[in-house]
């Protein structure tokens, strides 16, 4: 007899955003590349309902890629955020930028 797709043999995961144990069952799977439907060959990380509903769930075109760019082995968190905004300026422009020239376009309609 099948066993049932719910039950997931029992498996326990642990929340990459609070770090709690739960069982598989009552996971959000978390798949970084941002498709989680393309199953084949990839492993999940795993979100508790909680913080998965905390999550954005807006498209998160190049984020990946980008914080793999700026990522490095013992970067501090001032270090990692100071890189992070220069990446973005240098990949987007300055938010302030966009805002502007945004409310440029509305106001030409």
């Amino acid at each position: 007899m099948w066993r049932s797709r719910t039950n997931r043999g029992g498996k326990t995961v642990v929340c990459i955003a609070c770090g709690s144990s739960l069982s598989r069952a009552d996971a959000r799977e978390y798949d970084k590349a941002g498709n989680r439907w393309e199953r084949h060959g990839k492993e999940f990380e795993h979100l508790c309902k909680g913080c998965y509903r905390d999550l954005c769930h807006h498209p998160r075109n190049e984020l990946e890629s980008l914080l793999g760019d700026i990522e490095e082995h013992g970067l501090s968190q001032e270090e990692f955020l100071r890189r992070y905004l220069a990446e973005v300026e240098a990949r987007y422009g300055h938010l302030g930028e966009q805002e502007e020239h945004g409310e440029h376009e509305e106001r030409e309609r």
